[in-house]
């Protein structure tokens, strides 16, 4: 999760998430050295007297200053689409899960078995342990296996809402009446934070989401657990 003072994205818990941070540092790179460039020109332009004829009238600068930049975005698209269809791709998910936006808290319900699924509540101020986070910490956590495709079915209940996790790479809008879904893998186990991320009313700020990624026995067992009690 991240933490105060924090610059730059979360470390990365998925393998798309792991794609999007070294797209980002590769875009990134390209700007750095764009950036440098024009302005070296620019200082050269103003501290400099001399003048040059075949920079004011050349046509294989006209060229170069054509091609380069197509190139340099050529550079940057094939990569973004590469991800865009990764994030796309569903491939035979071992569970799947539905989550519903309310307002103010997410319901989960994983279908896969009969009769699993609890609402999700964030946890006050005043009855939060000690060493649990304010405003991110909920009575029920969603907990899922380990290195297994999970698809999520995303809907919602009466305003727009978005499921957000930002070290899964994983952003999803909750619309009423419309079923968005996406998958992802969690590379290991931990617990990991989001909140909604589309602003849906008076207390917006005080839904958050807890994903709490076990082994695959241990999720078995927590699910036997669950439909135990239900």
């Amino acid at each position: 999760m991240a933490h105060p003072s924090q610059l730059g994205l979360q470390d990365a818990a998925s393998p798309v998430m792991e794609e999007l941070l070294h797209f980002h540092d590769h875009t990134l790179m390209i700007v750095f050295l764009i950036s440098t460039l024009v302005l070296y020109i620019i200082v050269a332009m103003v501290t400099t007297k001399l003048t040059n004829k075949n920079i004011l009238d050349s046509q294989e600068i006209e060229i170069v200053w054509t091609i380069l930049p197509a190139i340099i975005l050529i550079l940057i698209a094939l990569p973004s689409l590469r991800i865009l269809y990764l994030m796309d791709e569903i491939n035979d998910p071992h569970l799947t899960i539905k989550t519903m936006g309310h307002q103010w808290y997410w319901s989960y319900e994983y279908t896969d078995y009969e009769d699993l699924g609890f609402d999700s509540y964030m946890i006050p101020t005043q009855d939060l342990a000690p060493g649990q986070f304010r405003l991110l910490e909920t009575d029920h956590r969603m907990v899922i296996p380990v290195e297994s495709p999970v698809r999520l079915l995303v809907s919602a209940d009466d305003v727009l809402h978005s499921w957000a996790i930002p070290s899964l790479g994983v952003k999803l809008d909750a619309v009423p009446g419309r079923l968005n879904q996406t998958a992802f893998i969690i590379s290991r186990p931990g617990v990991y934070y989001g909140q909604c991320s589309e602003i849906c009313g008076a207390n917006h700020s005080f839904m958050p989401i807890v994903i709490e990624a076990v082994p695959l026995e241990h999720f078995e067992n927590w699910s036997s657990l669950m439909l135990e009690d239900a």
